[in-house]
């Protein structure tokens, strides 16, 4: 069964229109696992549909190659599509900004940090929130996000619905594989907010294991130190008793 999102989580934008799209229900993401293999789908499909107008500038294309570790020739071949795209430069737009300017109105923006700034849960919301306005000059509109200039360029995939949901021209894909394919975008666009994800799971099993190392290790020095002390003062009771003795014996004999 649907469960709609907390409002906390879709961010300003969905707090705007929660009045007017009361009776709208949100899916709930799929629960895709965050690896290197759906991180690299989606920046393939980003590459062939969205990379026309969006930038992600923040993220070089040869950290495709030592974050994701597809070839260097591959990257240069699939995903350097636009002219003028440099290896060690950001990934940039086939659109250029005035083009942008006059066929959207205003350039779209850089998701270098989109994944960070709005989360994932709310980007595949707004993917997959699109529905058929012809009275918008793209022809749609967005339950998230309304009025958005944005086309839905996920249509050919998803198909074409109208605002209450009724399904115009099905799409190509099943739902559930277009919710995937949805799905591994979005987690593209997280990782490329945080490129370094991947590296941080790869050295934090050694920075567990040294803490664990570390660990054993203190505990035998505490072991040791305590073993000190518990013999020291073994040998200082035992002194004191025999001092006692003695003062005992001295008192009889007097």
């Amino acid at each position: 069964m649907r469960k709609t999102l907390p409002m906390a989580l879709l961010g300003p934008l969905f707090a705007l229109s929660a009045t007017a799209q009361a009776a709208w229900t949100p899916a709930p993401p799929p629960n895709l696992p965050f690896t290197k293999a759906n991180v690299i789908a989606g920046a393939r499909f980003f590459a062939d549909h969205c990379s026309a107008c969006h930038a992600v500038r923040n993220l070089r294309y040869n950290r495709l190659t030592s974050d994701l570790g597809i070839p260097k020739a591959v990257v240069e071949k699939d995903f350097m599509l636009p002219g003028g795209a440099a290896y060690l430069k950001g990934m940039k737009p086939a659109m250029t900004q005035a083009q942008a300017k006059k066929w959207l109105g205003l350039p779209p923006p850089n998701l270098s940090h989109m994944g960070r700034a709005l989360g994932s849960r709310f980007l595949y919301t707004y993917l997959t929130s699109f529905y058929w306005d012809p009275k918008r000059p793209s022809g749609w509109n967005n339950h998230v996000f309304p009025n958005v200039a944005m086309p839905n360029i996920l249509a050919p995939w998803g198909g074409i619905v109208t605002k209450s949901g009724k399904v115009l021209v099905p799409g190509r894909e099943s739902p559930k594989a277009y919710d995937h394919q949805v799905a591994e975008v979005v987690a593209f666009l997280r990782y490329a907010s945080d490129p370094s994800v991947f590296e941080r799971r790869e050295l934090g099993r050694y920075v567990i294991g040294a803490f664990i190392v570390l660990s054993i290790l203190a505990y035998a020095l505490k072991k040791d130190y305590w073993r000190d002390i518990h013999s020291k003062h073994s040998d200082d009771a035992a002194g004191d008793k025999a001092a006692q003795g003695k003062s005992a014996k001295a008192v009889t004999k007097t």
